[in-house]
């Protein structure tokens, strides 16, 4: 677009062009303008409240609660939300963490038998620039029927997109001087070229939103709902909409969240480690508040997440919602006859048989090959496509039992696992991956949040260690880094991935002794000046010869 339009595009990755000739057409730019216009301030909007209400917290002392001005919504027994269209009936089994940039792994999905595919442009990937374009590009292939031996888009399994959540910027688009919010960026192309589309195959749009932290960043979900709808000729309701409630904050406007989705509501998501970061994000400097070893001490199982699932269950399921479980990140071993096959899926089939019994209605899993055990879990132990007749009357969660940490320690092993998970992530987005496999499961930038977050926490609190009461300080995490990271590097293949990996433990080490905790992985790996000059054409480059 041009300059007098208020709108700049960096040019093509230069073995993407045609792709991207594809995506932004004239029209296409038309509409982005006109949109991102609209509501790149309220995105300012939301993401000032976050501010100011992370900052009243840590000002007052005070926790979060059940909010008394929407009392009345909570109390109205007479709101539902209207029911999804057919194809979302049944969610048992989804594919989680796929980037769609990863052609080979999408095509996969796409043949699969899985219900839906968790589309991922949030946690499982690397926002460059490349991967946004050859991620889009796939959806359209795969919407208008371009890959070859994949069903039509109306048999295939469902498309569950999910746009980056608000923290992400796109760095490649200017508009009116500023560049974008990377989920109006994401939203706006997946809803002008497949909206209109997949409603005509009965197959969507559907999505998956990020991060949701209040009832306000889901009124404005809605309103960018509405407004797009209106502008591409599709009724209102059209959009359906799963909210990852991941943040403990959300926890507590769960029915607001639904409520302002309403008839563009598809239920809600609970997931482990997002959501347990999240409470060293708001809390993490008071001591109360200390996160022990996960590897040991956190899992669904604990009176805060359980209590966390049994609530979001009985929400969405009072309202006539569907409820949706975490992904199962284990990776099946290629010897089915062995022993580590069995007690591989012996574990996932223990962890989702406790979802399945608290009312979920589906959940994810990131290898295709525990599609068909755990579709088949689900057939044992329910009698319909979904459980919507589960209400669970029989919950009562109080704030308590939401605040509730676990007990238990810190152990010399839960801290080098930490260190090695987030230092291999770091690695991953530097070599413009968002997802990597480590002792035989998918890590992604949810397990790094929640990595990093309890290194940084148990610095700050000099919490001592259980194998022999030392305490957890500067020095210590220091040394370990060194020496994980040499451990990590006996796999390298060259000096070039020796140095990255180095770069990538030196980010990691910044990121977990600053003074202050750093809100997201994701925005202070984006705004990096070593992946913006590796992964973003220069700004003062000419913008594409069409704009």
């Amino acid at each position: 677009m041009s300059d007098h339009l208020g709108l700049e595009l960096c040019p093509p990755p230069s073995d993407l062009k045609a792709e991207y000739e594809t995506l932004f057409t004239s029209d296409c730019l038309h509409f982005l303008h006109q949109f991102i216009s609209t509501f790149e301030g309220e995105v300012d909007q939301v993401l000032s409240l976050r501010v100011s209400k992370k900052a009243h917290l840590d000002q007052t002392g005070e926790l979060p609660g059940f909010r008394q001005d929407t009392a009345h919504i909570r109390s109205d027994p007479n709101w539902t939300v209207p029911p999804v269209p057919p194809r979302l009936q049944k969610r048992h089994v989804d594919i989680g963490d796929l980037a769609p940039c990863d052609s080979q792994r999408f095509i996969k999905a796409l043949q699969s038998p899985a219900q839906g595919i968790q589309v991922d442009f949030d946690d499982g990937n690397c926002p460059t620039f490349h991967n946004q374009i050859k991620g889009i590009h796939n959806v359209w292939k795969a919407v208008h029927n371009q890959f070859p031996n994949v069903p039509h888009i109306s048999k295939a399994p469902i498309l569950m997109l999910r746009p980056r959540a608000w923290n992400m910027v796109e760095h490649n688009m200017m508009v009116e001087g500023r560049q974008v919010p990377g989920p109006l960026f994401d939203f706006g192309l997946l809803m002008f070229h497949f909206g209109k589309t997949l409603f005509e195959n009965k197959s969507g749009p559907f999505f998956y939103l990020s991060k949701v932290e209040s009832f306000m960043e889901a009124r404005l979900w809605n309103k960018i709902f509405v407004w797009t709808q209106h502008k591409l000729g599709l009724s209102v309701g059209t959009i359906k909409a799963t909210v990852l409630i991941e943040n403990v904050l959300a926890a507590f406007e769960m029915e607001e969240i639904v409520y302002e989705l309403r008839e563009h509501s598809a239920g809600l998501n609970c997931g482990i480690w997002d959501y347990s970061a999240s409470f060293v994000n708001k809390f993490g400097h008071r001591k109360a508040f200390m996160l022990p070893d996960r590897s040991k001490y956190v899992n669904m199982e604990k009176r805060f997440l359980r209590s966390y699932m049994d609530l979001l269950v009985q929400t969405c399921h009072r309202r006539g919602a569907l409820a949706t479980g975490g992904m199962a990140a284990l990776l099946l071993p290629h010897d089915t006859q062995s022993q580590a096959y069995k007690t591989v899926l012996d574990t996932v089939t223990r962890l989702k048989l406790l979802e399945i019994k608290a009312g979920v209605d589906g959940f994810m899993v990131y290898d295709l090959n525990l599609i068909k055990p755990m579709q088949k879990l689900f057939q044992m132990h329910t009698e319909s496509e979904n459980q919507l007749q589960q209400l669970r009357k029989d919950v009562v969660v109080t704030s308590t039992d939401l605040l509730s940490m676990p007990s238990g320690g810190v152990t010399l092993n839960g801290l080098r696992y930490n260190i090695a998970v987030g230092v291999l992530f770091i690695n991953a987005w530097l070599s413009g991956k968002g997802h990597f496999f480590y002792r035989g499961q998918v890590e992604d930038s949810a397990t790094a949040e929640i990595s990093r977050s309890q290194v940084w926490q148990w610095i700050r609190h000099r919490t001592r260690l259980e194998d022999d009461g030392r305490v957890v300080n500067r020095q210590m995490v220091a040394a370990l880094v060194t020496v994980v990271t040499l451990e990590l590097s006996v796999s390298c293949s060259s000096d070039r991935a020796k140095q990255q990996l180095q770069t990538a433990a030196d980010m990691f080490l910044e990121m977990v002794l600053k003074r202050d905790f750093p809100a997201f992985i994701t925005t202070f790996l984006s705004e990096d000046l070593t992946f913006l000059n590796k992964f973003n054409p220069r700004r003062t480059n000419s913008p594409h010869s069409k704009l």
